[in-house]
């Protein structure tokens, strides 16, 4: 993970992201990329007659701000060990996230930017989502959910660099879930051939599968939840819920590693 992008704006959970990000670039001597976008749509109006026009004033007040605030973090950064950049887009947060990072080995948001299981299934890079704590390196414990799909097995080669550092590391799976397309004792020899050992546990499903892993995950006290992200269509979650939309809603949850 040499090369981070972490959302930046001045919204409260700003520190935890950017704290996280250059958590994890010092431990694997990365780079972090502090993106900052105006959208240039939220100055836009149109009127009952489909005309538009440009809010000029606000929108030049808001791209000052902004450049104000790259500022601020190139001189807060300038005295840290890791070396950074910024970039400036005027798009919307999701749109810019994607183009920005097409090069990226990590993202990095927070839990309530609104856009982070678009942006997980969007983006060439795996997303780590962020909740009200940093991501301190290394783990203490980390749990990896699977089912045996792609989007599984996507999250869990991502998140090799962040369970390497002696973390106790647990796959867990739920009996209902039905059979694997690839079982999980291909994800602890997955894990053994980078060197590291990982517990199998094989949960009772409990109420639903999303309530039997967060309860695991709790019982733990991991640091961080991998999973793929929506293995069930976005529409089909978002009317009957699902394991990916249950971990972003999840107020005091764990930090997810979310790949599509």
């Amino acid at each position: 993970m040499r090369s981070i992008l972490v959302h930046t704006a001045r919204d409260p959970s700003n520190a935890v992201r950017l704290d996280s990000a250059m958590d994890i670039a010092r431990s694997h001597a990365g780079h972090v990329t502090l993106l900052i976008d105006t959208p240039v749509d939220r100055f836009v109006a149109v009127d009952p007659y489909g005309g538009s026009y440009v809010a000029h004033e606000a929108l030049s007040a808001a791209i000052a701000e902004d450049d104000r605030l790259a500022e601020l973090f190139e001189g807060r950064l300038a005295s840290e060990d890791v070396p950074f950049d910024v970039v400036k887009f005027e798009r919307v947060p999701l749109e810019a996230m994607l183009e920005a990072g097409k090069l990226a080995d990590l993202i990095v948001v927070s839990r309530d930017c609104g856009f982070a299981g678009d942006l997980a299934v969007e983006a060439s890079a795996p997303v780590l989502v962020v909740g009200k704590a940093a991501l301190g390196l290394p783990l203490a414990a980390a749990c990896v959910a699977w089912n045996g799909g792609s989007q599984a097995a996507a999250a869990l080669r991502a998140a090799v660099p962040l369970l390497g550092d002696g973390a106790t590391v647990s796959v867990l799976t739920v009996a209902e879930q039905g059979a694997a397309a690839f079982p999980a004792t291909g994800a602890l020899r997955y894990l053994a051939r980078h060197g590291i050992k990982a517990d199998l546990i094989a949960l009772a499903k409990l109420g639903s599968v999303e309530e039997t892993l967060a309860n695991e995950v709790a019982r733990q006290g991991a640091q961080l939840l991998v999973m793929g992200a929506y293995s069930h269509s976005r529409m089909r979650e978002l009317l009957f819920g699902g394991v990916t939309r249950y971990f972003l809603e999840q107020e005091n949850g764990p930090a997810l590693l979310m790949a599509h």
